[in-house]
């Protein structure tokens, strides 16, 4: 059995990644990848010693591997990123709208995963771009948080776009206009579909036709529905917090839903949105879990949480300084991230670091632990005191 804590994606990558990757040869982002996640906060990435200056009590901590598709890592940058778009919120309802694709598509994803899935994010964001400058529905500049989601609750490969979009638009005159029924209704998802589907589709097949992308484009796509979902809007800006705080940096799975691992299966539990919610179980050989899992290793330094129209990085300083004077709203203060990571930690997440657990003292760093995984030395976390043990 493996020396890691069992129960946990470690555990897996451990156990099944030579058999996996002697069969099926993964391209080496995505070793790379998994070969971080193996061993994250082990001895292999360093770390340090610290000690209670009051009772005494010793604890080793050591470095994560601050890969995003970890389910150990990113909590401190998760709230952080959300600190920064809650000063962006506005005083508005916000519609959440998901662009599906249909399955039969998916070899060709999987086999031009960064060219499908730029194109997912273009073709969605100009439907909506459009529909939001046609004077039927608003008639001005919308805006959108996009979001790329490419699994279920199962890990089955399930490309989608979540779009978190401000009820109204910024009219040429300068005036925030609210969308139909006052943030009730933005567009009929209809007609968002079949124009999406449309475009995607003519796009799709302009990228095989210039071998922009590999594979063959599958023929009878416009035979079903393609899915565009306007779930009902968020009630105000901590509905929104709230949505962001879950699903914006979440992993393929977390450590949670793996129940067991032994030499040969892997068991992990999932919510069956298509039957109430309820609470499934699934057990697979181990190879197929490590399969379905490094699916959803996204190409090196893709961007999968884009900010589209008012609240893009290039508008958003003055789109939102007009729309709140027309709304007649204060400017909220400046988001506080450059805040120690240890403040954000404890006004964010409840956690302590630097406190000793057992009585409540300050620990201190006693000795530095070496980074095996990189050759190096890591600086430990945050301005803590180094206490000379001699």
């Amino acid at each position: 059995m493996s020396s890691y804590q069992a129960d946990e994606l470690a555990t897996v990558i451990n156990n099944f990644l030579p058999s996996y990757n002697t069969e099926n040869k993964l391209p080496p982002y995505k070793l790379r990848t998994l070969n971080a996640l193996q061993k994250c906060r082990t001895e292999y990435m360093g770390g340090h010693i610290e000690a209670c200056q009051d009772c005494g009590e010793v604890r080793v901590a050591y470095n994560s591997c601050r890969n995003r598709h970890c389910p150990k890592c990113g909590a401190i940058e998760k709230e952080k990123w959300i600190m920064n778009r809650e000063v962006d919120l506005l005083p508005v309802k916000y519609f959440h709208v998901v662009f599906t694709v249909p399955d039969k598509l998916n070899n060709l994803f999987l086999n031009n995963q960064e060219a499908m899935y730029n194109l997912l994010f273009s073709v969605a964001w100009d439907v909506m771009k459009d529909f939001g400058k046609t004077k039927k529905w608003i008639g001005g500049r919308i805006g959108a948080t996009a979001i790329l989601h490419t699994n279920g609750q199962n890990l089955h490969y399930h490309p989608h776009l979540h779009l978190i979009v401000p009820a109204g638009a910024l009219m040429p005159n300068g005036k925030w206009k609210h969308s139909r029924s006052r943030g009730k209704y933005l567009f009929k998802v209809e007609q968002l579909s079949n124009v999406f589907r449309a475009r995607f589709v003519e796009r799709t097949r302009k990228l095989a036709r210039d071998n922009d992308i590999r594979g063959k484009v599958p023929g009878n796509l416009f035979d079903k529905d393609w899915v565009v979902y306007a779930k009902q809007p968020f009630g105000g800006a901590k509905q929104v917090i709230n949505y962001l705080s879950r699903y914006t940096h979440r992993t393929a799975i977390s450590n949670d839903r793996i129940k067991n691992v032994d030499e040969r299966t892997v068991t992990f539990s999932w919510k069956d949105y298509k039957n109430n919610y309820a609470r499934q179980t699934t057990t697979l050989p181990g190879e197929e879990f490590l399969r379905l899992f490094t699916m959803h290793i996204l190409p090196p330094g893709f961007t999968r949480i884009r900010h589209y129209g008012i609240i893009s990085s290039a508008s958003k300083t003055k789109s939102l300084a007009i729309i709140r004077a027309s709304l007649n709203v204060v400017f909220p203060l400046a988001a506080t991230t450059e805040k120690p990571w240890q403040e954000i930690a404890f006004e964010r997440m409840g956690i302590k670091p630097g406190i000793c657990k057992c009585c409540g003292g300050e620990m201190v760093i006693i000795q530095i632990l070496p980074d095996q995984f990189r050759n190096s030395a890591r600086a430990p976390p945050g301005k803590l005191c180094l206490v000379n043990d001699n």
